[in-house]
């Protein structure tokens, strides 16, 4: 069983929320967020995947805050961010050819690597493992932050551990408030899913979280990548985030229904909703716009159009929060059978919410 971090009855903070459109005319509000990151503070960011919870990444008691204030287990590491590729290098023990390469093509952007740490970064950030998440995001407001800071910022998504992740500010509010100290408000993050994660430790690449860098992009650079394994449950420290069966998950059981039987799928599902309802219970769907019901049932959800993967994963988590705040019994999706692309990185989020409820039709 893995040991959460008990979330602190006493914690409480003053959150302050600043507005940040843009970095050059948000520049006081951009220095006082890395101030409170320089002396210890845990500032909610946007980046162009969602919103981070960062703190002094060689600053092990700010670590730790990070997670008091998520609930988070210590097994469970977090990348750091910086500004820029060569700010990498004094986190990291060697640096690869493959990742000279993917640096190159993808950074700034929302791919992670897994490398050989230095002595430098603390256990708190890698779990205890001897390597280390890395990433250079490309957000604008990220950037400014981490250039103003001038320090690596570890930062996990900024929600409460498990949560769905948030891709608004309202979102991090809604699980944080009072336990952080800043939030930088700059809108929706236009990505909407975590970072791809690639392990460079081993003898090949190989993918540990699949997300807003697709694994065909990764395959042209490297030559060849080994895929994501689909969920697995792993025991002990996690070389990754994102690797816990259950992850990205509302409060209400949400299934997963898959097939390639558009009609079949959607009448598996109204028979169940109409089951549900039989029972009195309250029940929430999230469906793509091709997806036709016969009549209006439960509470309904668009992701949009599976011919849009990029606007499925940008709207994924927003989707389940809104459901979520109806205060539902039960949460039925449409899953995404397509994992070329975004696809992968969707069907993934949907499996760890369902935590192995998905049903092939």
């Amino acid at each position: 069983m893995t040991a959460t971090v008990a979330l602190a009855d006493s914690m409480h903070v003053v959150t302050v929320l600043l507005t940040v459109r843009d970095a050059a005319a948000s520049r006081a509000e951009l220095l006082r967020a890395a101030t409170c990151l320089r002396d210890g503070g845990l500032v909610a960011f946007p980046t162009e995947t969602v919103y981070g919870l960062g703190a002094h990444a060689l600053d092990r008691a700010a670590v730790r805050r990070i997670f008091e204030a998520k609930g988070r287990p210590a097994t469970d590491p977090l990348i750091v961010h910086v500004a820029s590729v060569e700010d990498v290098h004094a986190l990291v023990a060697s640096w690869p050819d493959a990742a000279a390469r993917l640096a190159a093509r993808f950074w700034p952007g929302p791919l992670t690597m897994v490398l050989p740490k230095a002595d430098v970064v603390p256990g708190e950030v890698t779990a205890g493992l001897p390597s280390v998440a890395v990433r250079v995001p490309a957000h604008p407001i990220a950037h400014a932050l981490l250039t103003a800071a001038a320090i690596p910022v570890a930062a996990p998504s900024a929600n409460l551990f498990s949560r769905p992740s948030p891709t608004t500010a309202a979102h991090v509010l809604a699980d944080l408030d009072g336990r952080v100290d800043v939030v930088l408000d700059a809108g929706p993050t236009p990505v909407g899913v975590e970072s791809t994660v690639v392990d460079l430790t081993g003898s090949e690449p190989r993918i540990l979280r699949p997300g807003g860098t697709t694994a065909e992009d990764l395959a042209v650079v490297l030559g060849s990548v080994v895929g994501h394994d689909g969920v697995v449950a792993p025991v002990g420290p996690m070389v990754s985030p994102g690797l816990l069966e259950r992850h990205y998950a509302p409060r209400a059981p949400l299934t997963v229904y898959e097939g390639d039987n558009r009609s079949r799928l959607l009448d598996r599902m109204t028979a169940d909703v109409d089951a549900l309802l039989a029972g009195g219970r309250r029940v929430g769907l999230l469906l793509h716009d091709e997806d036709v019901v016969s009549r209006p049932v439960a509470q309904t959800r668009r992701l949009g159009s599976v011919a849009r993967l990029d606007l499925v994963a940008a709207r994924l988590y927003a989707e389940l929060r809104a459901l979520d705040a109806l205060d539902l019994d039960a949460i039925l999706v449409h899953g995404v059978d397509d994992v070329r692309g975004l696809g992968a990185a969707v069907r993934d989020r949907l499996r760890r919410a369902a935590s192995g409820r998905i049903v092939r039709t």
